[in-house]
């Protein structure tokens, strides 16, 4: 509804952008060298952050610039059932068909694995997103599906995308064997307040206007409102557009972000 008003060609705040159109924040560039370094390494990965801080949009990032012939992605989104579920979709996501039971499944997936290092000579990665709701035995399997060589070889780089109570519950005695194993941790925050004004600017121009729309109380009015936390500050920044836009302002105000804040919680 404010495209017209302001002279905007697309939405600036729409979660649909491009790998290489995203803006380039400190914790985005942090940990796209951290999960690069990961799957060189091929080894065991946990990246945390609150919601919203950018976690998925991180793994995206670094998968789109990866060579597909010499990679193979699999990512698991639901993680919220058991061993069985857990099995069968990443025997999907690998073009598997389905076995019904789970020690065949386990065969399966690993005999995959393989296949795809060996043969095709490709780097298998699964990516398993909201790893925080896996149960604890379902852990323990993801922990063995990396085993190969009695422990001496690496052949799956496993990535846990979760909430930070996941990185309690790794450190639990009952997950100490997982624990050793990880290789790299790492906890992604929001933008940076000094990097506002530059993340406004990046969303605008892509969006056709050349033209800092939102004055800098309304920046810090957002920021305070947010965090930092790209998700919600996008979605306070579409509806104080709107509030500016109805209003028949020009620029956004902090009391246009005041009157969009209830959209947001």
């Amino acid at each position: 509804m404010y495209r017209k008003h302001f002279g905007l060609l697309a939405h600036p705040f729409t979660k649909e952008i491009e790998p290489d159109a995203l803006f380039p924040s400190v914790a985005l560039c942090e940990m796209q060298a951290r999960l690069t370094h990961l799957i060189d390494l091929r080894g065991i990965g946990l990246l945390t952050g609150e919601p919203g801080c950018g976690k998925s949009t991180a793994c995206r990032k670094v998968v789109s610039g990866l060579h597909t012939g010499l990679h193979r992605v699999v990512y698991v989104p639901n993680s919220s059932g058991n061993v069985m579920d857990l099995y069968k979709s990443i025997a999907w996501e690998f073009g598997l068909a389905t076995e019904r039971s789970r020690a065949a499944l386990y065969k399966q997936i690993r005999g995959e694995v393989t296949r795809l290092c060996q043969e095709a000579h490709q780097k298998p990665i699964l990516v398993v997103d909201e790893a925080h709701l896996l149960r604890s035995d379902v852990l323990d399997e993801l922990r063995m599906l990396t085993n190969y060589a009695m422990d001496s070889e690496n052949r799956l780089c496993l990535l846990l995308v979760a909430q930070p109570e996941l990185r309690r519950r790794v450190a639990m005695a009952a997950h100490e064997a997982l624990n050793q194993r990880i290789v790299v941790r790492a906890h992604m925050k929001g933008l940076e307040r000094n990097e506002l004004d530059a993340y406004f600017s990046h969303l605008l121009k892509a969006a056709g206007t050349q033209l800092q729309l939102f004055e800098p109380d309304a920046q810090e009015a957002i920021f305070q409102a947010t965090s930092g936390l790209p998700r919600k500050l996008n979605l306070l920044a579409h509806h104080a557009l709107c509030a500016a836009a109805l209003a028949g302002d020009k620029a956004v105000t902090a009391e246009h972000v005041e009157s969009a804040a209830p959209e947001v919680k």
